[in-house]
């Protein structure tokens, strides 16, 4: 591997907890069967959705009354392996670093023999949902967002 952002590949795998599981569909792959490369980033999307939920952040951003939302600020993905039709994937997510506002979550994905499909990162800020400004995590936000990287 040789994405910019992995300084120390075992190590960076290693900080992996949380993941989502998707089948990849045959609608999503090309006429070799292969995956189609921008179905990765809909797979980043289900598993950063899953992993925000899980840290509970989701109920705010979705409660019509909320003042915040998350938006997505970049998103890249690196290609490993290739990946077919019917295959599973666990889809990993961390947050790698936190801003005032925004958070850096880098992502794996594994084949069912344990094989690193791809990686990637991105970040997202959160941003009033009137003005679209950012606002910065309170000090407990940051610490789930540690907590679980």
């Amino acid at each position: 591997m040789r994405a910019s952002y992995i300084e120390d590949a075992e190590q960076w795998e290693r900080g992996f907890e949380f993941h989502a599981d998707v089948s990849v569909r045959f609608s999503e792959t090309d006429m070799y069967g292969h995956l189609n490369n921008t179905k990765v980033f809909a797979y980043f999307e289900y598993a950063r959705i899953e992993y925000l939920k899980d840290l509970n952040h989701m109920a705010k951003w979705l409660d019509p009354k909320g003042l915040t939302i998350p938006i997505v600020a970049d998103l890249q993905c690196d290609f490993v392996k290739q990946v077919y039709f019917d295959e599973k994937l666990r889809i990993y997510v961390k947050a790698n670093s936190m801003g005032n506002s925004s958070v850096d979550l880098h992502y794996m994905a594994k084949n069912e023999r344990n094989e690193i499909v791809c990686t990637g990162r991105g970040a997202i800020v959160q941003v009033g949902r009137k003005d679209g400004k950012p606002v910065a995590w309170t000090e407990e936000e940051k610490l789930v967002f540690l907590k679980n990287s």
